[in-house]
């Protein structure tokens, strides 16, 4: 049920966000009277699930339909060439005789969705048509600032998507942050942080010269940074941060637990029966461990880790007074305990006005692009191997957002859910504004170059760019793919 979930989860997250980046470019090829062959939600490889055309001012419907070629082959000279089919000889319930109308469908490959655009060369690669002598209608017919704007629809929308869920998540639930300042003990630094160039009792003042009180940004911040200053007894001291200590946090299924706020080592939940049995109640403070003096709970549970299958000697601050247990930690190195509510204290949640929200929600969207441009370079870095954590379609469904009950029922948490889409739409809008033949930015690059020089690059040109791209495009697919169907495999997804 889980995974369904996950499963459900993603496909509607890639449809609205598909949906949306596709109407961006049709809309403004309506407004500029450019005909849209077609507009379809995933791809649809010979043939589709479910399209739909208007045809002599009725839509007509198709389920399950075969695609019917756009092109034919005939001899010329005593040569073969592939010419577009003569819609002319088709009879009149053809869909292929009414091109000026668009053909709207639902494909079975669910990897994206397409709008074909009437003279453009896009991933159809229709040279056939390109052939013949530009007609009004069509995409190359255009003035260059009209296409311009058509080829740039699709990451506005995107941007501005991103930009009104997370104004709207703002406004209707409120941002929750940890603040670090408010937390009086120094930050516990595991054996990764320490790697990174941290020592024990610092408290960071700086990340690459900013200060940033929010727990969830700080760990992301200190992984992206190069420098960082803390206070270090009684000194103001900057280091540069260690690539090494950043791979060996990239090793770590989460690679942001180097860094976790202390707290005082009071009990506050207990799930395990034995643990209970043995003594331990809520609300005991535990002071030593075999001997040993704890203050922090960071320390507490250390000990335990390392004690699988032991029996540790404990020494609780109960009333007053001190309570010594025997207490038998599983074989899986826990207690079935936990000491999490004191945090609560250090959690405060920002609401927003309706207009506070407008700007916030602009403000999250350049901060979540910011992000995630940023960690471009802990991907190439040779050092910290970040290319190992990227994933594809497998590994986000695996990390999709859901909430659990007490009682194992699972459901949507729709805040993170949108969350997510907000943060791969903006992801999205980046992406596509790299200049690679194949994606939006690549025509835009040979559209600007057009507008600047004053003509057009040349025809030939821009089909042999378009195959490379697409060549270049399913080849990182390929291997992403792989990617993740080896991590399935050895059980590293």
């Amino acid at each position: 049920m889980e995974i369904a979930i996950k499963l459900f989860q993603f496909i509607l997250s890639i449809s609205i966000l598909v949906l949306l980046h596709e109407l961006g470019h049709f809309l403004p090829a309506i407004w500029f009277k450019t005909r849209a062959e077609k507009f379809f939600l995933f791809f649809d490889p010979y043939f589709s699930i479910f399209s739909m055309k208007k045809i002599n001012g009725k839509w007509q419907y198709k389920f399950l339909s075969k695609n019917l070629p756009d092109s034919e082959v005939i001899e010329v000279n005593g040569k073969k060439e592939e010419v577009p089919i003569d819609i002319s000889k088709l009879p009149d319930n053809d869909w292929r005789k009414h091109p000026e109308q668009t053909k709207y469908g639902i494909g079975w490959l669910p990897f994206g969705g397409y709008v074909k655009i009437a003279g453009m060369v896009d991933e159809s690669m229709d040279t056939a048509q390109m052939k013949k002598p530009a007609e009004p209608w069509e995409f190359r017919s255009k003035p260059a600032w009209q296409r311009l704007i058509i080829m740039l629809g699709g990451v506005t929308v995107n941007f501005f998507l991103a930009w009104i869920i997370y104004g709207c998540l703002s406004y209707f639930n409120g941002e929750t942050s940890f603040d670090t300042s408010k937390v009086d003990a120094p930050m516990h630094y595991t054996q990764v942080a320490k790697a990174m160039g941290f020592e024990d009792g610092d408290k960071i003042l700086k990340v690459d010269g900013k200060v940033q009180n929010s727990l969830d940004k700080l760990s992301l911040d200190i992984l992206l940074s190069d420098k960082i200053t803390v206070l270090r007894n009684g000194k103001e001291v900057t280091f540069n941060t260690n690539d090494d200590g950043k791979a060996l946090a990239f090793r770590d299924e989460n690679p942001r637990a180097f860094l976790t706020p202390r707290y005082a080592s009071v009990i506050d939940t207990i799930v395990n029966p034995k643990t209970a049995a043995a003594g331990l109640k809520v609300g005991d403070q535990v002071v030593s461990v075999n001997g040993q003096k704890i203050s922090y709970y960071d320390e507490f549970q250390g000990i335990v880790t390392k004690n699988a299958g032991k029996t540790l000697n404990v020494d609780v601050l109960r009333s007053g007074a001190v309570q010594p247990l025997n207490l038998e930690v599983s074989k899986e190195g826990t207690l079935g305990i936990a000491s999490y509510k004191q945090l609560e204290k250090y959690a405060a949640t920002k609401h927003f006005t309706f207009a506070e929200s407008i700007g916030r929600g602009f403000t999250r969207s350049i901060e979540s692009l910011t992000y995630q441009i940023k960690q471009f370079k802990l991907v190439f870095n040779k050092k910290v191997q970040g290319y190992k954590k990227v994933g594809g379609p497998l590994a986000i469904i695996k990390n999709m957002p859901v909430e659990k009950s007490k009682s194992g029922a699972v459901s949507i948490n729709w805040t993170m859910f949108w969350s997510f889409t907000a943060m791969f739409s903006v992801w999205l809008a980046f992406l596509n504004l790299i200049p690679i033949p194949g994606l939006d930015g690549g025509h835009v690059i040979f559209t600007l170059y057009e507008m600047i020089v004053g003509k057009p690059v040349p025809q030939k040109v821009l089909e042999n760019a378009q195959m490379v791209g697409v060549i270049f495009l399913l080849g990182l697919m390929l291997l992403i793919f792989g990617s993740d169907i080896f991590k399935a495999i050895t059980g590293n997804l």
